[in-house]
């Protein structure tokens, strides 16, 4: 039996009459969805996976380390899939020369990693905001921040009606529901976020998700915000101490099958379907970034041996290695403000890492360097990159 999981409303986008979907509210009903079989097995495989990021995130000295960069590698990979060409590197580039305005696309990737700052920290004040629709609205107004978004209604429900896919709305692959009824299928939304649910909080992230991009509230940016609702409910719901899922990555790997798979859902009711593809996605990727967090991890400790037994050693360059994991590009001038000295001794403890081959010049400049701490960097970049032309 085919679940129904919404209505189809004629209304006007435009000139246009368009068929605009308008979903239940969740959870699933008619029937309702139930965890058993294989989708129990991806349950646990997902669970356990969540489990060993976790576990790996507390176990390791560091972990701001990892939070540093797994946090960045969501925001550049889920600013990718919507179209921006910044890459991992592009971000840490700039961040380490911050004295220049950034380029469009860092940019975006910057205001990403503003509105998962700012959600978190509201989420963490005892009088902050709770998860809501007002949190997401405050997050997308930081997400829309600058020249691009500023025509884009940043912080508000849109007010008109959008559409996916086409070139028009009469050829949209999808139509989302009317302005009008917004409010109540976001507040539906939102008290489901809050209500007691049988199901476990995995699948209802998952479900949560797909309902978020189903209602498409903004003009722009709903991927983004849906996306950063996962990092949200994860770390709500206890599955995660620290955002350290970059999930955007198999959406990015499986984008055909990520649309294939929230139509199904809209078309023929496939709960499961999504679900099963969520979960998959999370297992998927917690291993990897475990794997991730243990390689980088260890180039860290042997990198650490290698400078510390070199005699040239200073303290100030030990000092400046320290820090490299958070600062793994950097520059002259930001070498003096990290580990707070003069320039000529910044600039020896640079070219102490230099000569044991953990930083390398990457501008070719013979002025106004840069310097990546290139093994760190390469394993932290895989899925980042873009081809370009």
């Amino acid at each position: 039996m085919t679940r129904i999981t919404g209505r189809h409303e004629r209304t006007l986008a435009g000139s246009e009459e368009v068929s605009a979907f308008v979903p239940r509210p969740l959870p699933p009903r008619a029937p309702a969805l139930t965890i058993y079989g294989q989708l129990a097995e991806r349950l646990r495989e997902a669970e356990q996976a969540l489990a060993r990021l976790d576990l790996a995130g507390e176990m390791i000295p560091s972990i701001d380390w990892f939070l540093y960069a797994f946090v960045r590698k969501e925001a550049v990979i889920s600013s990718q899939i919507e179209g921006t060409q910044a890459t991992l590197v592009d971000l840490l580039v700039f961040e380490a020369e911050s004295e220049i305005a950034p380029a469009a696309d860092v940019e975006a990737v910057c205001n990403h990693l503003q509105a998962l700052n700012h959600a978190r920290a509201e989420l963490a004040k005892p009088r902050g905001l709770p998860l809501s629709m007002r949190l997401l609205n405050e997050a997308h107004r930081q997400l829309m921040q600058g020249a691009r978004g500023a025509s884009k209604q940043p912080g508000e429900v849109r007010r008109s009606q959008n559409w996916i896919g086409g070139s028009r709305p009469g050829n949209a692959t999808y139509v989302p529901p009317p302005a009008h009824l917004l409010p109540a299928l976001l507040g539906d939304l939102e008290k489901y976020l809050h209500a007691v649910d049988r199901l476990p909080p995995l699948v209802r992230t998952g479900l949560a998700h797909a309902q978020f991009e189903t209602i498409h509230p903004y003009l722009d940016g709903n991927g983004r915000i849906g996306r950063l609702l996962i990092t949200l409910l994860l770390e709500h719901w206890g599955l995660l101490r620290a955002p350290l899922l970059y999930l955007s990555l198999f959406f990015k790997r499986h984008r055909a099958e990520y649309y294939r798979r929230l139509n199904a859902v809209r078309s023929e009711g496939d709960w499961e379907g999504w679900t099963d593809f969520f979960l998959d996605g999370v297992a998927t990727i917690a291993g990897e970034a475990v794997a991730s967090a243990r390689e980088l991890f260890a180039v860290v400790s042997a990198d650490r041996s290698r400078v510390l037994a070199r005699d040239t050693t200073s303290i100030a360059a030990a000092r400046l290695f320290e820090l490299l994991p958070k600062h793994p590009i950097v520059t002259v001038a930001g070498a003096v403000k990290l580990i707070k000295t003069t320039k000529p001794t910044a600039t020896r403890a640079i070219e102490s890492l230099v000569a044991a081959d953990v930083l390398v010049e990457i501008t070719g400049r013979r002025r106004d360097r840069s310097f990546a701490y290139q093994a760190y960097v390469d394993r932290l970049r895989i899925g980042t990159d873009i081809e370009r032309a």
